[in-house]
């Protein structure tokens, strides 16, 4: 049986270190991508069963990928293999370059990903119905994915109707990225396809993304997040648990880090303050929050000590380089429990 299953592209990130992608002379090479990221942090950090679904091209590039993917404890027996033609005409394994920032120079993302195995999947094209008639618990995708192409999002729709049919608990990411929906409806259409498929999910993480008229058109303080929580409520009332990470960003090493979540059975929930956080690499903290929270409810700890996992895991997910959290268990119980950055023999 597997516990949870993401449904999302996974990618080579190439990483410059501390240097820039435009004069680096060597790369070192992870796998990740946004959905992935989830299901790798809760097999790798939270112990449980996981897989993906994705499509790869099969050539050397996508075995290195399927390689990554099983170091890292990830089931990948519902990954697709689309045959290769040499030159990438059809179909390619997408790239990702990442430069982690520092100081007053933020982190930037380059993706090389258009025409990717995976933006060609199609309705139709998985047997979802024996997906989740193995003992699925939880399924979770996101607007990275369904930003992939004009098929992508039917695809997310059908997975995700067939995971609630199942009884498998839907969780769903906005995770709104421009690049992928420039010259395709930008942002408007991209908030039409989250509302269309939030209706699914039992929780949205990042939810905040679904506030205003459009990702990314209202800037919130932090006295006003409760308020734009209430107002995406209203736009899912089926919705069973909305979270969001809180950022702000002094610099690109050092962020303010916490977390709100609701339930209309708990109301509004607050997770661990964490001012002045150092950081590494941001990249994939956000996954690695929605990966706590998710080990926290299907556990049963509770909304509470499921958004405290999620801040916990999201924070130590940034001391270390590469999208995937190189957390343990043991590092999130010790960090709610304050235990300091002390050398530990």
């Amino acid at each position: 049986m597997t516990d949870v299953i993401a449904l999302g592209e996974v990618m080579l990130r190439f990483d410059p270190g501390e240097g820039r992608i435009r004069t680096a002379r060597s790369f070192q090479v992870w796998e990740g991508g946004g959905e992935y990221n989830v299901v790798r942090g809760l097999r790798r950090c939270f112990g449980l069963r996981t897989a993906v679904v994705t499509a790869l091209v099969d050539n050397a590039v996508g075995r290195l990928v399927e390689d990554l993917i099983l170091q890292g404890g990830v089931d990948t027996s519902h990954l697709r293999w689309v045959a290769a033609d040499g030159m990438g005409r059809t179909a390619r394994n997408g790239l990702n370059f990442v430069e982690r920032g520092f100081g007053v120079r933020g982190a930037l993302g380059v993706s090389d990903r258009a025409n990717t195995a995976v933006s060609h999947l199609r309705k139709g094209d998985i047997d979802w119905d024996a997906v989740f008639s193995a003992g699925v618990r939880w399924f979770h995708t996101g607007g990275i994915f369904a930003g992939l192409s004009d098929t992508t999002v039917d695809v997310a729709d059908e997975a995700m109707a067939a995971a609630r049919r199942h009884g498998v608990t839907v969780s769903y990411d906005p995770n709104f990225r421009p690049s992928l929906w420039d010259g395709r409806g930008g942002a408007e259409r991209a908030r039409e396809t989250d509302l269309r498929l939030a209706r699914h999910a039992d929780v949205v993480v990042g939810a905040l993304g679904l506030a205003g008229p459009h990702p990314g058109a209202v800037r919130l303080t932090h006295d006003e997040v409760p308020d734009a929580l209430a107002s995406v409520a209203t736009l899912l009332p089926q919705a069973r648990v909305l979270a969001t990470t809180l950022r702000e960003v002094p610099s690109a090493g050092v962020n303010d880090w916490s977390a709100l979540a609701w339930s209309p059975e708990t109301g509004l929930v607050s997770g661990p303050n964490m001012p002045g956080l150092h950081v590494l690499d941001r990249i994939g903290s956000g996954d690695a929050f929605a990966a706590g929270l998710i080990y926290g409810l299907l556990t049963g700890a509770g909304l509470e000590r499921a958004l405290a996992y999620g801040t916990a895991h999201g924070a130590l997910a940034m001391t270390t380089p590469g999208d995937v959290s190189m957390a343990t268990l043991a590092e999130v119980e010790a960090l709610l429990a304050g235990v300091t950055a002390h050398v530990r023999r």
